[in-house]
């Protein structure tokens, strides 16, 4: 079962003295996360609070919350996690949420073969890599790209790839 309440950052200081935050984003970008009107402080999705004003400022969020008018409080809230709910994103087809692809279980699509977990998702630029930990502790790098990932599924907990030479070659 997909989680419907996923991390979106997490807030790591104070700007100015009214108190607006800077949220490090933990989704793709902060112009991303600057489009909600509401977040949540549990992962269960109690304590939704308004974002009153959102902008990007570097790589981060500065953002004014309901109920955070000083630096003072701001700085109270340094290192907590912020979520967004599933319901409030429309992602693009061919597209998942990170949190959804860890952990699951990287499969070959003509054996069966199991290779490992995912564990995390690099961002190259061009694009992303897998990063697969086997049974045994060794760490892969499996590019995302259609000719070598073949099937993501969150729902089933797998994601069956065609790897190419190179990658699982010192397991045999």
């Amino acid at each position: 079962m997909l989680q419907q309440y996923l991390e979106a950052g997490r807030i790591v200081g104070t700007h100015g003295v009214k108190g607006e935050l800077r949220i490090e984003p933990w989704c793709d970008s902060a112009e991303f996360l600057s489009q909600f009107r509401t977040l949540y402080w549990n992962p269960d999705g109690t304590s939704a609070v308004k974002v009153l004003s959102g902008r990007v400022h570097k790589r981060l969020l500065l953002a004014t919350l309901e109920g955070v008018t000083s630096a003072t409080q701001g700085d109270t809230l340094r290192g907590r996690v912020l979520y967004l709910s599933r319901a409030d994103v429309r992602l693009p087809k061919g597209t998942w949420f990170v949190q959804d692809l860890l952990g699951l279980i990287v499969l070959d699509v003509d054996t069966g073969k199991e290779y490992g977990k995912l564990t995390d998702v690099l961002k190259t630029g061009a694009n992303d890599v897998y990063e697969v930990t086997s049974p045994e502790g060794k760490t892969y790098l499996v590019p995302s790209v259609p000719q070598v990932v073949l099937e993501r599924d969150p729902e089933g907990g797998v994601v069956k790839i065609r790897p190419i030479k190179g990658i699982f070659d010192d397991e045999d």
